[in-house]
């Protein structure tokens, strides 16, 4: 796995995150919770922004970004528009981050503990990127329930990776 690759599969499922934030029909219906998930689209899309910009900007491109992860879980009633600035922030930072990094930046270990571990920074990048994809099912799953619209948003296309030429 290369950095590219991380970068294109983060992208990826940002994009669709967006999408599925664009696909509820009002900002209401973002914050509605649902019997048996434990958050809404609107905490998780506020969780993804911080945790992307924190680990991605403010660790490994040291950007000053201050992360407030206790604020991404107990806010309540954020617009669409902020959401939707976050996960551009979140895009904005991976995509600044990656273009200073070098594949061999992979090898080495993530340089913040992480559970009070040392981990690699290729494994704990593709753990940040499966995490999204996690979150991403989750945001589909709350959205077809809070809004009673069982329509897909096409997230986790295969038609957005790229072809081998």
């Amino acid at each position: 796995m290369t950095l590219a690759t991380i970068q294109l599969l983060i992208r990826r499922e940002l994009g669709a995150i967006r999408r599925e934030i664009e696909a509820y029909p009002d900002d209401e219906s973002l914050w509605r919770t649902v019997p048996g998930t434990p958050n809404t689209g609107g905490t998780l899309a506020l969780h993804l922004a911080g945790n992307l910009q924190h680990y991605f900007g403010a660790v490994l491109a040291k950007d000053g970004y201050v992360r407030n992860r206790d604020a991404e879980f107990a806010r309540r009633n954020v617009s669409r528009t902020e959401l939707l600035n976050g996960i551009d922030a979140a895009l904005a930072s991976v995509d600044k981050t990656i273009k200073k990094l070098k594949d061999a930046d992979l090898a080495a270990p993530y340089p913040e503990l992480v559970a009070k571990k040392k981990i690699n920074t290729l494994v704990w990048l593709a753990h940040l990127a499966t995490h999204l994809a996690y979150h991403l099912g989750q945001i589909d799953y709350h959205r077809r329930a809070a809004t009673r619209d069982e329509r897909g948003i096409d997230a986790v296309s295969v038609r957005e990776l790229p072809e081998v030429p």
